[in-house]
């Protein structure tokens, strides 16, 4: 079964992935506010009412800042660790919220999501793979480093929003103080420029069509140098630079 996906913002001001079949849908984070879901749906062609679950990779203003206004008004069910609730401080009611657990997959409708463990300094952090029948689609942002997880699930899909945070001299050159630039690098901050890129030629599957790179640093990072970067390696990929303002394309993905 093909599967749909966009992102409808990508970055610290907001993060939200959509991933559905032509059935049902979820949710990946909620980092922008009901209003501009509601907003970026519309403006797709898309219905909140076939989005049955929302999942959250960690607890980190930019992934959950809309999710209690969304899920209450369309009594969506959140799947969230037990951890990452409690070091959220969001009061979740009025909607079910179900605990889940790494590498042990949820099943909704036709879909099966698949949450594994990520490096990222967040309390209980992970990254996600949706599937129907054949088809996987990744979400694999706010990555220290790419760890054997990371490679086992990319090898696998048919498309995936891939973080390419910033680019070392950028940051190395930039504003920020330097504890927050170790943050940023340090191995439980985010991925590079060029860790995303190693990871794209190293272990891109050859049936991968799309990879939308994600959650671009504002301050540390280019548009146009990453497309140049990666442009020489994409082969017959589909290269997408997921916007921080705005959503994509709904792209269609299938194994087929």
């Amino acid at each position: 079964m093909p599967l749909f996906i966009s992102s409808l913002n990508s970055g610290s001001n907001g993060n939200c992935y959509y991933i559905g079949n032509e059935q049902e849908a979820v949710l990946i984070d909620v980092g922008i506010s009901c209003r501009q879901t509601e907003t970026r749906f519309r403006r797709l062609g898309l219905s909140l009412e076939t989005v049955k679950a929302i999942f959250i990779s960690h607890e980190h203003t930019d992934h959950i800042s809309g999710l209690a206004q969304l899920a209450g008004k369309y009594k969506i069910p959140v799947f969230i660790t037990v951890k990452t609730l409690r070091n959220s401080r969001l009061l979740l009611q009025g909607f079910p919220v179900n605990p889940f657990f790494g590498n042990e997959p949820v099943q909704i409708g036709g879909l099966r999501i698949t949450a594994f463990p990520k490096h990222h300094d967040a309390a209980d952090p992970h990254s996600f793979m949706i599937s129907d029948q054949d088809t996987n689609v990744g979400v694999f942002t706010d990555i220290g480093l790419p760890c054997e997880r990371l490679v086992h699930h990319f090898s696998q899909c048919h498309a995936a929003f891939l973080e390419a945070n910033y680019d070392d001299e950028m940051l190395e050159r930039g504003r920020y103080p330097y504890f927050l630039k170790q943050r940023i690098r340090g191995g439980k901050g985010h991925l590079s420029n060029q860790q995303a890129l190693e990871l794209f030629i190293r272990h891109k599957p050859a049936y991968m069509s799309h990879v939308l790179l994600s959650h671009l640093s504002k301050d540390n990072n280019n548009p146009d140098l990453l497309r140049e970067l990666f442009r020489p390696h994409v082969d017959r990929t589909e290269l997408i630079v997921a916007s921080r303002f705005e959503e994509t394309p709904v792209f269609r993905i299938s194994a087929n």
